[in-house]
């Protein structure tokens, strides 16, 4: 085989990149050059290609193997990799789940029934990564009340960006997802407020998770759904349960990305605390989660979907909305301490939803 040279692999910038990639029962290797997917298909095996130069995620489940030339060339594209249980979630490193692992330390954070305590990615190595923002985000988490500042900015960019998600699918799914405007507006301003308010990270932890859980109140209703109950890590036997689990860990797969590709260390978290390793992708994820993750994790389930067309739908959004550029955007934002562009410069921009 010739020698590869990276550059040739990252021609497409990892926040414009189209492709997530969930595989199962199928083996990752390089054919001729190029990395693939083989599936039995009785006495034929059947070869796929992965546009590995546009592809940003690749979630590998049941059933799944990988060479080490895929790996290799799968790290030198930037292409973060995750071992997962079937569906796509749990989600493991390596061959390795946390079985063998220690415990993470106990916290007086507020539990986030959403957050895995496990979650870990393969990053690509690399002893080159960019450091202007490791430098510019250092300075940052340092200092308690910039931290604090960060924390409340992402927050505040998740509840434009659920308005402006749930308008657009409203509007495509006229039949059978109509929330409640004035009820969701409501939600979104009292939100805003308690986050501006908040003096603590913990204060902070604790208006989202009231947010959320009106947020799950006013998706259910929006598809006929009665009450709603948020099992704590894949535990949960129903349909949106498992949908927001499946979805959530491809909203993890995006933040993983940003971090990996910006340099920044994934235990330098804002909100979510010193005591998970993985918390900095949390902080990264939920500026997208309730945004495309949770409305349509409500829907499928009222449609009757499978996992399948889930998965496929929650990737249609991320990549017609564009979200992994809009991540990258925010956090280089907030990073270099520049105004965010997102949220304009009136309250009426930060909060659309007051023309209502």
């Amino acid at each position: 085989m010739l020698p590869l040279n990276s550059s040739d692999l990252k021609s497409i910038l990892p926040s414009r990149r189209a492709n997530m990639w969930y595989l199962e029962y199928c083996k990752v290797l390089v054919n001729g050059g190029r990395v693939e997917y083989v599936e039995a298909k009785g006495s034929k095996s059947l070869y796929w290609n992965i546009p590995i130069a546009n592809t940003a995620v690749l979630l590998l489940g049941c059933g799944t193997s990988i060479t080490q030339a895929a790996m290799r060339m799968l790290a030198q594209a930037g292409v973060v990799v995750g071992f997962t249980g079937g569906q796509g979630t749990p989600l493991f490193a390596g061959t390795s789940g946390p079985a063998g692992e220690l415990a993470p330390l106990k916290s007086s954070e507020p539990e986030d029934p959403d957050v895995d305590p496990w979650l870990t990615w393969l990053e690509p190595q690399h002893e080159y990564r960019p450091t202007e923002y490791m430098q510019h985000w250092m300075a940052l988490w340092l200092d308690p009340t910039k931290r604090l500042e960060a924390g409340k900015v992402f927050q505040k960019v998740r509840l434009k960006r659920v308005w402006e998600a749930w308008n657009r699918l409203a509007a495509a799914e006229k039949e059978h997802f109509q929330p409640e405007w004035e009820r969701l507006a409501h939600l979104l301003s009292q939100a805003t407020e308690d986050y501006s308010r908040a003096g603590t990270v913990n204060d902070v932890l604790t208006a989202e998770g009231r947010a959320t859980r009106a947020l799950y109140g006013v998706a259910a209703k929006a598809v006929g759904r009665g009450a709603f109950q948020r099992a704590k890590r894949g535990t949960g036997q129903d349909d949106a349960n498992r949908f927001l689990d499946t979805g959530n860990y491809l909203a993890y797969g995006l933040g993983a990305t940003v971090a990996w590709t910006l340099g920044l260390p994934f235990a330098l978290a804002v909100i979510h605390g010193k005591t998970r390793r993985g918390a900095l992708v949390f902080d990264i994820a939920d500026l997208v989660k309730d945004a495309h993750v949770l409305p349509q994790a409500f829907l499928c389930s009222a449609l009757g979907l499978n996992r399948k067309a889930f998965r496929e739908r929650c990737i249609k959004g991320f990549v017609g909305s564009k979200a992994l550029g809009f991540m990258f955007d925010i956090v280089k934002d907030v990073a270099l301490g520049r105004p965010v562009a997102y949220l304009g410069i009136t309250p009426a921009e930060a909060m659309p939803w007051l023309d209502l």
